[in-house]
């Protein structure tokens, strides 16, 4: 059996077999959309041996508001930064040569205006700024662009987390 009633939509499942398990897969499209401020909820009883009752409600989505960036913070993690990877492409000679002052420099600008702007502690780590760096590189034509990109986010999720969490541990 199959029930379908709105507002908040109800479900209830009755299968003629019981289930192999405790799951159940529910497939279904919805047809209209959701504003920004509320999500979807799913909600399952068991009602007994064979029947689930299930109900989709509206719910408002609750967020997480990180902290703002700290200054302090993006200058201090944009010179380590700064140094690391200089240090790190300065083993590759053959990829930059004349230009790693120059790939560092790019690199290290957007990383800085990141940490400035959007790093709001663990869990705001984004791609953008890597990605970002990849395309800069390139359209000034600057040799490895990608193995620069791709350094610089290895540097950042291997830090910049447990960076922060030290930086906010310390009493200033």
């Amino acid at each position: 059996m199959l029930l379908f009633t709105s507002s908040p939509l109800k479900i209830t499942f009755s299968p003629t077999k019981p289930f192999a398990s405790n799951a159940l897969i529910l497939h279904h499209s919805f047809p209209r959309q959701l504003s920004n401020s509320s999500s979807l909820c799913l909600r399952f009883k068991h009602k007994f041996t064979n029947s689930f009752t299930c109900s989709l409600t509206h719910s408002p989505i609750h967020k997480y508001v990180y902290p703002d960036p700290i200054p302090e913070f993006a200058e201090s993690e944009s010179q380590k930064f700064r140094v690391e990877l200089f240090q790190k492409l300065s083993e590759d000679v053959d990829e930059f040569g004349d230009d790693l002052d120059e790939v560092v420099a790019v690199c290290a600008q957007i990383f800085s205006e990141f940490l400035h702007k959007d790093y709001g502690g663990p869990g705001t780590l984004l791609v953008e700024p890597f990605t970002d760096m990849m395309v800069a590189l390139k359209k000034k034509k600057l040799p490895g662009a990608a193995l620069a990109a791709r350094a610089s986010l290895l540097w950042a999720q291997q830090y910049v987390d447990k960076d922060w969490d030290v930086w906010n541990s310390t009493p200033k």
